[in-house]
């Protein structure tokens, strides 16, 4: 059995010693906003530090574990949290969560970030659907031999954010009457921000939020044959175009002010 599988394995089933819950869909909340699992009616949570080889968060903000429980009637496994390839693991190890919860069962997942804004109309503190991402500007997920357990060599990612997903959490987005805007996201290596350079050519690319993960986890994602959708938290303007330094700290103030509201979007969402 290849490294990898074993890896993902191990990891279910230490997680099987503690539940033997089986997610339909499942989520990953960003910097700040992980407020959403308290709402959760939790039947397990595990600690990734407790998964043998499993990659753990050091940034403020991320609680580090899996809760699995129920939105309304829908079984649910969330990621209060989750790691970066800044913060030195390979790429293969930032996408390993993902692997184990498509392994735990989940068929769809919802991804969740702190994202800048690079569209005119994407300001602080509002929501972006994601309609595609750019992710040429960091390293593929799928790089190295394939495991054809996992899915295909050559995946296709024509819709990386599946199309029935994205029009779900829009006509939750209009019953709740929250605006959700709809933009492309890409992806950097972090954990610098971007130069003002960056953004302008970023722009160019037709990208309309940058952030620091997500793109990685879609992929991955995909080649397992999960059906995927994401959800930016715009915290700041991106380098250059709101005339100050950027922060982590204004990140998470921004995204503590609209978590409410993301909050509730999420929960109709999975609930539908």
């Amino acid at each position: 059995m290849p490294a990898i599988m074993d890896q993902i394995q191990s990891c279910v089933s230490a997680i099987r010693q503690a539940t033997s819950f089986v997610p339909e869909s499942a989520v990953v909340l960003g910097s700040g906003l992980g407020g959403f699992a308290e709402k959760l009616q939790v039947e397990a949570q595990v600690p990734y530090a407790s998964l043998p080889g499993f990659p753990v968060s050091t940034v403020a903000g991320h609680a580090g574990r899996f809760l699995f429980g129920y939105v309304d009637q829908k079984p649910v496994a969330v990621m209060q949290g989750r790691v970066h390839y800044y913060e030195g693991y390979s790429m293969e190890q930032v996408v390993l969560p993902i692997r184990v919860l498509g392994a735990l069962g989940a068929k769809e997942l919802l991804l969740t970030n702190a994202a800048g804004g690079i569209g005119p109309e994407l300001t602080p503190g509002c929501l972006m659907l994601l309609t595609g991402h750019i992710a040429s500007f960091v390293p593929s997920p799928l790089t190295g031999p394939n495991e054809e357990a996992l899915g295909p060599r050559f995946p296709d990612m024509s819709e990386v954010y599946a199309l029935p997903l994205r029009e779900r959490a829009k006509a939750a987005a209009a019953e709740l009457g929250i605006p959700l805007k709809e933009g492309v996201y890409l992806q950097t290596t972090g954990p610098n921000y971007e130069t003002p350079e960056e953004i302008k050519l970023y722009r160019m690319l037709g990208a309309d939020a940058v952030g620091m993960s997500t793109a990685c986890e879609a992929m991955a994602a995909r080649h397992m044959g999960m059906r995927v959708c994401g959800v930016s938290v715009v915290t700041n303007l991106a380098a250059g175009l709101g005339g100050k330094p950027l922060s982590h700290q204004e990140v998470q103030e921004v995204a503590d002010q609209v978590s409410g509201q993301f909050q509730r979007l999420v929960w109709r969402y999975l609930s539908k």
